[in-house]
């Protein structure tokens, strides 16, 4: 890895740790679930839904669950992504890294709109039924 991509990466993650400060302090909308960036609970859970993180991308962009259902995003890809409740619906994720997981329960039904909060075009959505 070069010294420019080194340097980028570390500044990167600097201001991911600055922008997750400010959006823990950020008022939630409607508290439907509480998320939880624990991966360990995260992986052992056999019975949720999983979106992947790849190429700049959640896949699959629209899911369908159940009311209950946990979700459990992870990081396929080599930069930083968050996943953030366009609603305030459930906490926000901290930066996660390549491989780290965040998940969430989501208890009432409705539609949940998620972008990742450092790259804003990256959008998804998940209908509880």
């Amino acid at each position: 890895m070069s010294r420019f991509a080194t340097d980028r990466r570390t500044l990167l993650r600097i201001v991911l740790l600055l922008a997750g400060a400010a959006l823990t302090h950020a008022p939630a909308a409607v508290a439907a679930s509480n998320g939880t960036g624990d991966a360990a609970s995260a992986g052992n859970d056999a019975h949720a839904y999983r979106i992947e993180i790849h190429d700049f991308a959640f896949a699959p962009k629209e899911l369908t669950v159940p009311a209950g259902a946990r979700i459990v995003w992870t990081n396929r890809d080599d930069e930083p992504h968050t996943v953030v409740s366009a609603a305030g619906a459930f906490k926000p994720s901290k930066a996660l890294d390549t491989d780290d997981s965040f998940s969430t329960v989501l208890d009432k039904p409705g539609t949940y709109a998620y972008f990742c909060g450092i790259h804003p075009m990256m959008v998804g959505k998940i209908v509880v039924r």
